[in-house]
């Protein structure tokens, strides 16, 4: 073989050699691209997570900040009762409210999450009795009373509770008691939670 003939050789590959190297690029070119595609789906999970992720953290972040307070009149001055039977008491002059977990239509606090929610009453009466009780559901948790004649008098109670999602707890006048209150706000209601379950 003359010297000619040699370098010919070496610079065309042979069929056999090129279809490999092509084999080669080929799959190299797909997997350049499915190296691609592979990354742009994981952006894509990236910043739909994130978005799935500040979706529930604000939503999570809403129900944290649960709390309410208020009293029995939004103005003047009424003693209710004596009633025949316990009635739930509304409290109407809401100072706070914030999750609208307290309906001032019906005095009812509703849960919004699971957790440990912290209730205060306060009652008054002039010159009689009062008693009242914190109500989880139907379960009658803390009663409080008073007795004062012919005078003023209050009395107070709490209770940490563990609620689920949708329980309601409410404040009842006894029955055959009275309870008092006027622009000083006596008589009150508050709750907040605590902490998620």
């Amino acid at each position: 073989m003359s010297g000619s003939d040699r370098s010919n050789s070496i610079r065309k590959p042979s069929l056999g050699t090129t279809v490999v190297l092509q084999r080669c690029q080929l799959k190299q070119c797909l997997f350049n691209i499915s190296n691609e595609m592979y990354h742009q789906s994981v952006k894509k999970c990236r910043k739909f997570l994130t978005i799935c992720n500040v979706t529930i953290w604000n939503r999570v972040s809403s129900f944290r900040q649960v709390a309410f307070s208020a009293s029995l009149l939004a103005e003047g001055s009424v003693t209710l009762g004596p009633c025949n039977t316990f009635t739930t008491l509304i409290f109407k002059r809401v100072v706070a409210n914030i999750g609208n977990a307290y309906n001032p239509n019906t005095g009812i606090f509703t849960a919004p999450v699971r957790g440990a929610y912290h209730f205060e009453f306060y009652v008054a009466v002039i010159g009689g009795q009062t008693a009242a009780v914190l109500v989880k559901n139907k379960e009658r948790i803390f009663a409080v009373a008073e007795y004062q004649s012919p005078g003023f008098g209050s009395s107070a109670q709490g209770a940490t509770l563990a609620l689920e999602a949708g329980d309601v707890v409410f404040v009842q006048l006894w029955a055959d008691n009275k309870i008092f209150d006027n622009q000083s706000h006596h008589t009150t209601f508050s709750g907040h939670l605590l902490f998620t379950m």
